[in-house]
């Protein structure tokens, strides 16, 4: 590899991670807005391990802006990501693979619109793994699909009350 494609592929792993990051970071801070645009125009999402749906990314948003209302208090933790960028003899192509873990701390609401309940502690936490597909457009980096792999979930008072 050339040091030009060295750069290309450090500025492809940085690019998808401001992604990476800015996915969940929408998904906490409830931007629907900002979650579509991490999208490619055909993308989608499903979230049917966790409970949820799977759709085009405008209707899950729809869907998340709904179910989210009732965890006011949320951060998800998205970790050890593993990329494979697709390989063009030696150059990186126009598409990616991305598996990250999480850890999705959330807190019901307590009724006051603001996420107390009593209690700091979260009502429930869930882990598992994110399976991102990622596609170059000419607006960059692009989120194709996004599939949750729920692995378990932890409800309040389990393991000294968190």
């Amino acid at each position: 590899m050339t040091q030009r494609v060295e750069l290309a592929t450090v500025m492809d792993r940085l690019a998808i991670d401001a992604v990476i990051t800015g996915y969940a970071v929408a998904v906490d801070d409830a931007d629907w807005t900002a979650y579509q645009a991490l999208f490619a125009p055909d993308g989608r999402a499903d979230y049917r391990s966790a409970g949820g749906i799977e759709g085009p990314a405008g209707e899950v948003a729809g869907w998340l802006a709904e179910t989210m209302l009732l965890f006011p208090v949320r951060q998800h933790l998205i970790v050890n990501r593993r990329l494979h960028l697709e390989d063009l003899n030696g150059y990186t192509g126009d598409s990616a693979e991305l598996q990250a873990d999480y850890v999705n701390p959330m807190r019901l609401d307590g009724g006051t619109g603001d996420g107390a309940a009593g209690s700091t502690a979260p009502n429930f936490v869930s882990g598992g793994r994110y399976a991102f597909s990622l596609l170059r457009t000419a607006d960059g980096w692009r989120l194709r699909a996004v599939v949750v792999h729920e692995k378990w979930r932890r409800p309040e008072g389990a393991l000294g009350g968190v």
